[in-house]
């Protein structure tokens, strides 16, 4: 049986509460299957190994170091000892090549393949929710951006960040382990700071949740206006409504602006804070260490291992944290994709417990019905309603607008169920039957065809995805299409347009009549299919739906009571109730609700006929509709039309092929500078940024320095001395961490100003440009409203990456870089020298990389 739910629907405070939760963790990768495993496990033994490999490092360099500091008055042990070591760093290496490859692969490949599963379960789940849902709960924006946005921050949750986290954190276990080994009362002291680096690391990843929350949901509003805004486009520019509609949408993205700065603010707060207590415990650590070391509890090689696995350690500790962030967005987006997966809407449409019949009649029944609509259920549409619709017979339903008329389709296809009474096929209840089945036993042509944007084939075929081509043109020849598709230049495989729009209102409409056609329905459902049309399309249309209706059970919702004089029954609704049935001429000799119907459309038509202005109208619209040239007119660009061909085709072929040469053609050189001057009132802040970038830059060699000269410290033999400079070092590292948190927030609280403007603009000239566009750009298969919807949200986030965040990151490199080869040339030219000769191989692998 097709199960019916009860679905209650949540407060206002209940709903914002929903808005503000996360998923857990776990339930992201709910979509790996038995590869997936066996990838995330290879990944993540690769990401233990790799993350193990520099405290062992540092295991093996104290050893060495030892080799140097007591071994100085032999020569040649200490060379041994030296090659000894040298040649494990050999082997050491080749495991981090192996391994850190098996890393990165597996997770940035399982993160492709169970992301590809989502987006295919989440847009199947909403597809298979009752059209209530629609009507209440979802807009075509939010799942625009959820299919585009959402799952890409998912996918970063689960793919290589996964395998950065468990390396990051191996690397932090794994130093706890070699410092413990090598000095434990250091490694003990390591572990007593531990907890104020995790502080701060989870305070930086709550905030920031939070505000990647409030963020999405901000620019949903904004991508809701302008996903509207290109999808109505010619409402639109009908009205002149460009400049408002981009107002409304600059309006909406303020708000995402000022998000961005908190985020900002909370990013450097959270990172400078992180390393500044970091910084501060390692403080303590080398304190203790300079005191252990003149008691003659440890040497100065188990020290610099025991620190330096610490210091290593407490450093990835914070580095795992950095990808708390990304944690958070994907579970804030995950969440939000996994509600909509796991809603169970009121009509199942994948039940298979329901009745299939061998053989329908074709009686339909309203018996005692009660319904509203779940947008508006305090309307009253039926209360205790009743029709029959006899089978192989054509029964029209007419009455006023909100009548209730079209409501009646809507409950024999089963979008709705009635709150009470019954819906019978063959005195059966459709609720007991397959919806699918049911589904497949009707055929439903509406006022507004709808059409995908894609080929004639592929819409005709829609009703039957395995027909043959034979027929395919039976069907088209059946509803009075085949003549002009053959026509065109393509033919069947012509591009019809977003919803249609290349063709008239007649072409969709016999388009629409062939796909049901093909399906053969056993019921045929007509939704006023003719109203919309003028008079000569109307009597072409209505010529093939005549044949479409030959012994099928049909109900003709009729606007225009011409059309229906010939029907077996008319039933007139008024207020939600059945108030005549009968023929046309046993109603007209009535003179009740239907002859009224009857002399208000004729007073209407011949007030229209009396005015010059309406008989011109119709005059145009019939010449416009008897030509094939309207495939042209309707793509809005006459006006870049190089030749014409008899019907005008030609002409919209030849803009497509040169618009897609267009698109073949590379992007002019220079963007960069450009997007660096649409930045230009933000340079001040960027200058900020760029100063912060520096001194962030500066922290890695001071601690490089530092950490050097601490070692020479722990092989004085002075103990007054090490004492004294030790002391020295340790303010250092003090000053060092407040530093960080400066540094820091500086440089990624200024970049986020430079970064979330430029995003901001570039998504406003990139909506007032795509307002300029003709009507035809939009009709082309790649410009439907979706895509460029999706481009918007997601194309000018991109630039801020690009723009902002990578100068931030290169001017915090090159800083460190540079710095890094004077302090080593100052110190050892000689060393340094071989060292920059391997620098080239660096910079390939991260090229590469």
């Amino acid at each position: 049986m097709a199960e019916t739910t009860e679905a209650s629907k949540p407060s206002l405070p209940e709903a914002e509460k929903k808005k503000e939760q996360s998923l857990p963790f776990y339930q992201l990768f709910s979509f790996a299957d038995k590869y997936d495993w066996l990838l995330m496990i290879s990944g993540s033994i690769g990401a233990i190994i790799h993350g193990s490999s520099m405290p062992v490092f540092f295991l093996l360099f104290g050893e060495m170091v030892n080799g140097f500091g007591k071994n100085q008055s032999d020569l040649y042990k200490m060379t041994h000892e030296v090659s000894k070591y040298a040649l494990y760093f050999v082997y050491l290496g080749i495991v981090v090549c192996l391994s850190s490859y098996a890393e990165i692969a597996c997770w940035m490949y399982t993160g492709e393949r169970q992301v590809s599963t989502l987006r295919k379960k989440y847009l199947e789940a909403v597809l298979k929710q009752d059209v209530g849902f629609f009507d209440t709960d979802a807009r075509t924006g939010d799942i625009v951006f959820s299919v585009s946005t959402d799952t890409l921050l998912v996918q970063d949750a689960i793919s290589e960040k996964v395998g950065n986290f468990i390396h990051y954190l191996s690397t932090f276990l794994a130093g706890l382990v070699v410092g413990f080994v090598s000095a434990w009362r250091l490694a003990l002291l390591s572990v007593a700071v531990i907890p104020g680096i995790a502080f701060a690391g989870g305070l930086y990843a709550y905030t920031l949740t939070g505000l990647t929350s409030k963020s999405r949901e901000s620019y949903a509003q904004a991508g809701i206006i302008a996903e509207q805004a290109i999808a109505q486009v010619r409402t639109v520019y009908s009205f002149v409504g460009e400049s408002k509609a981009l107002s409304s949408y600059t309006d909406a993205i303020q708000n995402t602006l000022k998000i961005g700065y908190k985020a900002g603010m909370a990013k450097g707060l959270g990172l400078g804070c992180t390393y500044g207590i970091a910084c501060m415990s390692w403080a303590l650590v080398f304190w203790y260490a300079g005191v252990f070391i003149r008691n003659g509890q440890t040497d100065g090689g188990k020290a610099f291992t025991a620190i330096f696995s610490a210091i290593v350690g407490g450093m990835s500790l914070g580095q795992s944290f950095s990808n708390l962030g990304a944690f958070s967005k994907g579970k804030a987006a995950g969440y939000k994709l996994m509600e909509i997966i796991k809603q169970r809407p009121s009509i199942v449409q994948d039940a298979t417990d329901g009745k299939c019949v061998a053989e329908v009649k074709g009686d339909i029944e309203f018996k005692s019905v009660t319904f509203s609509y779940p947008s508006r259920p305090d309307v009253i549409i039926f209360r205790d309603f009743s029709i029959f619709f006899p089978a192989g017979k054509t029964v029209a339903v007419v009455g006023g607008s909100g009548s209730g008329k079209s409501t009646v389709v809507s409950l024999i296809e089963r979008f709705y169920d009635p709150s009470q009474g019954q819906v019978l096929l063959d005195n059966m209840d459709i609720k007991t039957l397959q919806l699918r089945w049911l589904r497949d036993q009707i055929g439903l042509v509406n006022q507004e065809p709808a059409l995908f944007a894609t080929t004639i084939l592929e819409n005709i075929r829609y009703g039957k995805p395995d027909a043959t081509m034979e027929e395919v043109e039976a069907a088209t020849s059946a509803a009075n299409a085949h003549s002009f598709i053959s026509l065109l230049p393509n033919g069947y495989n012509t591009q019809v347009g977003e919803r249609g729009v290349q063709l008239s209102g007649g072409q969709k409409q016999r388009i629409a009549i062939a796909r049901a056609m093909l399906k053969d329905p056993k019921i045929l459902l007509l939704d006023e299919a003719t109203s919309a049309l003028d008079a000569s399309s109307e009597s072409i249309v209505q010529e093939a739906l005549d044949r479409l209706m030959i012994g099928r059970t049909t109900v003709v919702v009729a606007h225009r009571l011409s059309t229906i004089r010939n029907v077996d029954s008319i039933a007139v609704i008024q207020q939600g109730q059945v108030v005549e049935t009968g023929t046309h001429e046993e109603l007209i000799a009535k003179a009740g609700a239907y002859a009224s119907l009857i002399r208000f459309q004729e007073m209407v038509r011949n007030r229209d006929f009396a005015n010059p202005s309406t008989r011109r109208s119709r005059s145009s619209r019939l010449s416009h509709s008897l030509s094939t040239k309207s495939l042209s007119l309707r793509s809005g660009s006459l006006r870049n039309l190089s030749y014409s061909y008899s019907t005008g085709a030609d002409g919209r072929i030849e803009m497509i092929s040169n618009a897609e040469t267009d698109r073949k053609n590379p992007a002019p050189d220079g963007y960069f500078c450009r997007l660096l001057k649409l930045n230009a009132p933000e340079w001040p802040y960027s200058i900020m940024g760029a100063i912060g970038s520096v001194l962030s830059g500066f922290i890695g060699p001071t601690f490089a320095i530092v950490m050097s000269n601490m070692i020479e410290v722990f092989y004085y033999r002075n103990p007054a001395s090490m004492e004294r400079k030790t002391k020295e070092y340790v303010f250092i590292y003090i000053g060092a961490g407040l530093y960080a948190v400066v540094a820091y927030l500086i440089q990624h609280y200024f970049f986020s100003i430079m970064g979330e403007n430029l995003t901001t603009r570039v998504r406003r000239m990139m909506l007032a440009a795509i307002l300029r566009n003709e009507v035809g750009w939009f009709d082309e298969e790649e410009h439907n409203s979706s895509l460029v919807a999706a481009r918007l949200a997601t194309d000018a986030a991109d630039v801020k990456s690009a723009i902002a965040e990578r100068i931030s990151v290169i001017l915090q490199n090159m800083t460190s870089l540079l710095t890094s080869f004077i302090v080593a040339f100052i110190v050892e030219w000689r060393v340094s020298l071989l060292i920059l000769a391997t620098f080239p191989l660096l910079v390939l692998a991260n090229f590469a990389q």
